[in-house]
This record gives C-alpha cells, sequence and structure tokens, in this order.
C-alpha cells in the first residue's frame, strides 16, 4: 500500500459513520475470533458483552456456541487487532497489542493457550494471518501503525495477531473469549470503540444464527451514540438498570440510536444475523453539544479526560458545575432553578431514591470539586 493510499485508509478509520477531525487518538479495535482456513463450522450462537467502563477501557466478553458438523477436527483460529494510531507505542516485536490486556480464551470449559504475531493486513481484506518477517523492515523508521520498507521507500499496513489451536468435538463447542482495551479518543470526543462485526462471516454459515449484543455500564454512567446503519432491524432495549434510549440525527446524513445508561444494560437480539458493517460507538458529546440550548448539555462523564475538559468551561456557571456529579447519578434537587436546568437535559435520570452523598466519588471527582 502506498503512502497515500495508507493516510486515506486511516483519516477513513478516524471517521467512520460520525464526521470528526482526524485529531484523535485511535488505540485498537475488538474483533471477532474466526477460522485461519476454510472450515464447515457454524456460528449457532454468540452473546458479545461490552462493558463502559471510567478507567479508559472497554472489557470485552464474548460467548460462542460454534456447532462442528462432522467428525472431530482441529482448527486454527486467529484474532486480529489494528495497531494503534496517533499513539506513542512501540511496535511489539512478539506480536503482542499495546493496548489489549489480561486476554483469555477457554473451550469447552478449559483455557486455550495462544501465541502473537504481526501479520499482513491491508485494511481492504481480509487478514490471512501471514507472519511478517520484520528483519526487512527500518524499525526505527516505522510508525506505531506500519512497517517503513526502506527498499520500496513506503509504508506497510500490519495487524497484531493471536493464534489458537483449537480442538472441536462433534456438535455444539462452546468458546469463551474475554480481553480489555483501551478506548480510543479524540478533540469533541471523550471515547470511541470500534469493534468488527463482519469477520463472522468467515465461518461457514455466513452468519451468526442467534446474536445478542449488550452494552454495560457497571457502577457508572455513559451517553454514548450507535450508528444505526447495521441495528436498524430491531430496537435496542434496557434490560437493568436506568436508561433511556431514541433516535437522533442530529442534523447529519446518518441515524443514530443516542442511549444515556446508568450502572446498567441495553441489549440488542437478531437472528441469522449477517452482519454487513462493524459496530461504531462513540461519546455522544461531539454531537449533542451543537444541538442542546444549555451549555452543560453533554454528558458529564467521570473519566479523567473529561474531568480535565469540564473543570476549564468557562461557558457553565460554577454552580452548575458543583452540581453535575449528582446530577450524575440522578439526584432529584431541591433547588427549583437547579431542578429546571438539568430536567431540560435528555441524559439526566432522575432517582428519588439516591440520596445527595459522594461516597461513591472518584478520585479525580474529588480534585475536581475542590477547584
Amino acid at each position: 500500500m502506498n503512502k497515500t493510499l495508507l493516510a486515506t485508509a486511516l483519516l477513513c478509520l478516524a471517521t467512520t459513520g460520525i464526521a470528526s477531525a482526524n485529531d484523535g487518538v485511535y488505540y485498537t479495535n475488538g474483533n471477532q475470533l474466526v477460522p485461519i482456513h476454510e472450515t464447515d463450522i457454524t456460528v449457532t450462537k454468540e452473546v458479545l458483552t461490552i462493558s463502559l467502563c471510567d478507567d479508559g477501557c472497554a472489557l470485552v466478553d464474548v460467548r460462542y456456541e460454534l456447532t462442528n458438523h462432522g467428525p472431530a477436527k482441529t482448527v486454527e483460529m486467529g484474532f486480529e487487532a489494528e495497531p494503534p494510531y496517533n499513539a506513542e507505542a512501540d511496535i511489539d516485536k512478539n506480536g503482542k497489542h499495546p493496548y489489549i490486556f489480561d486476554f483469555t480464551v477457554t473451550m469447552n470449559g478449559s483455557p486455550l493457550d495462544y501465541r502473537n504475531g504481526i501479520v499482513q493486513s491491508d485494511l481492504d481484506s481480509d487478514c490471512t494471518f501471514t507472519p511478517i518477517e520484520l528483519t526487512k523492515y527500518d524499525l526505527a523508521k516505522s510508525e506505531s501503525h506500519a512497517l517503513y520498507d526502506a527498499k520500496a521507500d513506503d509504508y506497510v499496513h500490519f495487524a497484531y495477531a493471536y493464534y489458537f489451536t483449537a480442538h472441536f468435538k462433534p456438535g455444539i463447542n462452546k468458546v469463551h473469549h474475554t480481553y480489555r482495551y483501551t478506548l480510543s479518543h479524540g478533540v469533541g470526543r471523550t471515547f470511541e470503540l470500534t469493534y468488527w462485526l463482519r469477520p463472522a462471516m468467515r465461518w461457514a454459515n455466513r452468519q451468526i444464527d442467534d446474536f445478542t449484543l449488550r452494552i454495560k455500564t457497571d457502577g457508572t454512567a455513559k451517553h454514548f451514540v450507535i450508528v444505526d446503519s447495521l441495528f436498524a432491524s430491531a430496537p435496542f432495549r434496557v434490560t437493568e438498570g436506568k436508561g433511556k434510549i431514541r433516535k437522533n440525527d442530529f442534523g447529519w446524513d446518518t441515524t443514530f440510536t443516542e442511549i444515556a445508561l446508568r450502572n446498567g444494560t441495553v441489549e440488542w437480539h437478531a437472528l441469522n444475523f449477517k452482519p454487513t458493517a462493524d459496530l461504531d460507538l462513540r461519546s455522544a458529546d461531539a454531537l449533542t453539544s451543537f444541538k442542546e440550548e444549555y451549555p452543560a448539555c453533554y454528558f458529564y462523564d467521570r473519566s479523567d479526560t473529561y474531568m480535565t475538559n469540564w473543570s476549564g468551561n468557562k461557558e457553565v456557571p460554577k454552580r452548575i458545575m458543583r452540581n453535575l456529579p449528582y446530577a450524575h447519578r440522578g439526584y432529584v434537587f431541591k433547588d427549583a432553578k437547579l431542578r429546571a436546568y438539568f430536567s431540560k437535559l435528555w441524559w439526566y435520570m432522575p432517582d428519588p431514591h439516591w440520596k445527595m452523598s459522594d461516597a461513591d466519588f472518584t478520585a479525580r471527582e474529588r480534585e475536581y470539586l475542590k477547584k
């Protein structure tokens, strides 16, 4: 891939689904487990759970039921992760992604060992999981997202890979996959998450027979949007905790599902799911800040990045700023002006059972309130 195509591809990654400036930090994507070679194994069921956390990470928990329609067999499986972009990270020569942590896979109750590698990936087609010979490249001139080929005076795109040798018994096999990865972010967006769903089409049935997506905010609250194109066939539902959902186009050509969720779960379910795009989830601040009447309209977030932004926001009255952590938790304000202000913000979800307290405030929030 030449330099111009590489730059164009990376720009597209930064702007997929929601138009935004290419001045963010892209850490990596989530992805499916896929067969490295052709197989007659089908994806009977998948439950994908993504937990959004306040430490700048997402927890991914995927449970598969894979059906082997023939005799027992051994299948090589792989997981591909995009390298970071605009991040200060050296290329890991051993193929371990610098922003993926606590990676595990178990199959039928037994843990699977895995090995890592750096593989060829051109952004335009399925990863072949072909290892790259790093000695052919000048690592001193390479970047975190591309290898420099001195002979061709060009950059080559790559990905980090995780390999597994899986022994399938006849019939249903259960695979449980977990990891944690750093959320990307950028100007005007506190966090963004890309999860590749299309690689699931590499299994024999070219679909997921029974698919469930769950997004959780355990112990916190988040305000985010999901590009609607992939999920228009069924609604999202709040299944746990406190949450609000609405459709919104924010004046763009794209329709979004907008979600405010506190200590809860939203769920989306489909049968015979054939993903034609990938999950694109982003904090709603970049979109809502242009559309609401009030300067505190976009969602207060407990993460370090967002807290820093709020502490320097001179447009918001100090009294409003001081009460944002309480509104975030659903406090029902006795003061009429505060109650009126927050009641007009869509993300505000009053909880008459929550009593004003700072018992669960983060260290960052306590520091913020002192200012």
